[in-house]
């Protein structure tokens, strides 16, 4: 019995270490800046990324983009809800974006789904001899500027 105890002590250590090891469902909030309703759209979107309603958040962050298409934030966070609903193309085009727009934003250029796509963009062909590299490990992206995020 006091066997039985100890098992049952060790088991629920175990089951509580576990629970808090949840894999992070992680998106970005609107800067400080962003037009209202835009920040409206991205805050929907961000409850229902969390919820996993990956299909409805992506249309919140489509109507913040169509408000105001600079915001690196809601490309990023467009990308990640295309990789779950398992759309790798329109990810790594959003992730390439968000990353082209926020230059020195840590959390987009350090993300591993933005290593992972400007890894494949270091080997994509491009028909401009000219052009700087579209990797984040090369510190290109053919950057337009940081649009004002001031990061």
């Amino acid at each position: 019995t006091m066997k039985m105890i100890g098992i049952l002590v060790v088991s629920l250590i175990l089951l509580a270490g576990c629970a808090g090891k949840k894999k992070k469902v992680d998106v970005l909030p609107a800067p400080p800046g962003t037009m209202s309703a835009a920040v409206a759209a991205m805050d929907e979107g961000n409850r229902l990324f969390r919820a996993k309603y990956f299909a409805d958040a992506r249309v919140q962050y489509e109507a913040a983009l169509s408000v105001q298409p600079t915001l690196a934030e809601a490309h990023y966070n467009l990308a990640r809800s295309l990789d779950y609903l398992g759309d790798p193309a329109g990810a790594r085009k959003h992730y390439l974006e968000a990353a082209n727009l926020a230059p020195g934003h840590k959390v987009i250029w350090d993300s591993p789904p933005l290593a992972k796509y400007g890894r494949e963009a270091e080997r994509m062909p491009t028909n401009d001899p000219n052009a700087p590299p579209m990797t984040p490990a090369l510190g290109g992206m053919g950057s337009v500027g940081n649009q004002g995020y001031g990061y």
